[in-house]
């Protein structure tokens, strides 16, 4: 059977790749599989038939046969797994590029989301710009780390991986906050993934939604 994943039918981020249904397109895009994208407004989201895949009201969603889940993350992990081109084949190496999958999601992801949290929930609190100098304050101590880390290297171990598919998508969330002007070697390291044919084909794929549902 066809993979089928969901995906926001009109994108809060007006096409630019933001959503996490981004990183299953890439990496499904990476491994050459055939999908089908099942389209899901915000109202359908709440509902049953969605919630019995996802069981927090969120994209994307994964099914495949029998199989069905959920989470962006254990999402790529499935495929990465199951379909060559995203790990290693050396166990340790594999094991480091599943380091950097953890990484970029647990500990680069949550402050660059408490600060997209803070400007559009909490902008017109008198105390907005103190929590905003604190939130970037702990961004730039993670994007220090990550830089050092990344040097003049390519990818974060070696040959390209889930790791960093998921840690590029992660760091997108920061383009227009000025904060990766900062970090020269880190705005090269997206411009890498970007130029990789499979995330075009994805990126193309998840802005075709948005043109269509903008001019419907």
């Amino acid at each position: 059977m066809t993979i089928t994943i969901t995906a926001f039918e009109r994108s809060p981020d007006r096409g630019k790749g933001l959503g996490r249904d981004m990183r299953v397109r890439w990496a499904i895009e990476e491994v050459g599989q055939p999908y089908d994208v099942r389209l899901v407004s915000f109202k359908a989201m709440k509902q049953p038939a969605h919630l019995a895949l996802q069981p927090f009201g969120q994209i994307p969603t994964y099914e495949d046969g029998d199989l069905a889940l959920f989470e962006s993350g254990a999402i790529v992990f499935h495929i990465a797994e199951h379909y060559p081109g995203l790990l290693p084949d050396d166990a340790n190496a594999r094991a480091r590029a599943i380091t950097w999958m953890f990484a970029a999601l647990n500990t680069v992801e949550p402050p660059i989301v408490d600060r997209e949290v803070a400007r559009y929930l909490e902008g017109d609190k008198p105390w907005y710009k103190e929590r905003l100098t604190g939130v970037d304050e702990r961004i730039r101590k993670r994007l220090d780390q990550l830089s050092g880390r990344l040097g003049d290297a390519d990818w974060l171990d070696g040959e390209f991986s889930a790791g960093d598919l998921l840690m590029v998508t992660v760091l997108r969330r920061l383009e227009g906050s000025g904060i990766l002007n900062e970090y020269p070697n880190l705005s090269a390291y997206i411009a890498r993934g970007e130029a990789r044919p499979a995330y075009k084909r994805a990126f193309d794929a998840q802005l075709a939604v948005f043109t269509a549902a903008s001019s419907g």
